[in-house]
């Protein structure tokens, strides 16, 4: 459980460092998952042994939800005086998002002559 704990943590502090160093403009804990997405289809026998932490810690994935609660229990002032634009924001980036994502499927499905 240690040691995949650390890898984990290993891969998402190696996502932070290329992002740093390149100056590339994504999250180094996004950069870290890419990363290991690639270790898993490349290295055996990677996924079984880290699928039983894997599956403990989405089993308590509510618990990181708490942070952003309390930020939101926080900021209760700010965002009754800004929640319209902050309505607003998220069903345009919704959109937007889902959109892009249609795009993208139907893009795909026609290079792989794949039919509806």
């Amino acid at each position: 459980m240690v040691v995949t704990i650390a890898l984990l943590l290993g891969f998402q502090l190696l996502g932070i460092t290329i992002v740093t160093l390149l100056g590339l403009p994504v999250p180094g804990a996004v950069m870290g998952m890419v990363l290991f997405l690639f270790a898993l289809m490349i290295f055996d026998g990677l996924l079984q042994k880290t699928l039983p932490v894997v599956n403990v810690l989405l089993a308590h994935f509510a618990l990181l939800f708490v942070p952003a609660g309390v930020g939101i229990m926080q900021h209760g002032e700010r965002l009754a005086a800004e929640w319209l634009p902050i309505c607003a924001s998220i069903l345009i980036s919704s959109v937007l998002a889902m959109a892009v994502t249609i795009l993208v499927t139907r893009g795909v499905m026609r290079l792989m002559n794949i039919k509806d």
